[in-house]
């Protein structure tokens, strides 16, 4: 086994610049395009409206349990013990105020009932809106008002609630 070398000479240099026009420049590739984009950019974007819709869903089941909790709280007042439960009707509407319309705090009397009639479809009147008005400074022995003034009570803060919460 003989190797054997292989010399050049110098007229294969010249053939070889014989080759030279055959040859192409570098070509760049083309740019990279925005669109479309990635696959971790939809998967991005799908997290992002993932969390705007479970956000919304969220919200709305807080803002439902709100009003469920006081509805539940106002089904609880016994109709019979006619001023404590007016008393209790107006610590529930005044504690959706706290949340929802702080400047509402300090009304009473009148301009208690003209706020709630002003934030409702319903407007309340008669024995059932003195009652409100009056229940504090009522005896709860008082026969001045009657079981019937409580429940149109209780179904105007029923009302009241679902519009305002």
């Amino acid at each position: 086994m003989s190797q054997t070398l292989k010399f050049i000479r110098v007229g294969d240099f010249l053939n070889m610049n014989d080759n030279l026009p055959e040859l192409r420049d570098i070509h760049l590739p083309n740019g990279v395009s925005i669109f479309p984009p990635a696959y971790g950019w939809w998967m991005i974007l799908a997290l992002i409206i993932a969390l705007i819709i479970i956000n919304g869903i969220f919200g709305s089941l807080r803002k439902k349990s709100k009003k469920r909790y006081a509805l539940n709280l106002l089904s609880q007042i016994n109709a019979n013990n006619i001023v404590p439960a007016a008393v209790e009707i107006s610590e529930i509407l005044r504690r959706i105020c706290v949340y929802k319309y702080p400047s509402a705090n300090a009304l009473f009397g009148k301009d208690w009932l003209t706020f709630l009639n002003n934030n409702s479809t319903q407007k309340l009147s008669g024995k059932p809106a003195d009652l409100l008005i009056n229940a504090p400074y009522i005896k709860t022995e008082s026969t001045l008002y009657g079981e019937h003034d409580v429940k149109n009570l209780i179904s105007y803060a029923q009302n009241w609630i679902g519009e305002n919460l």
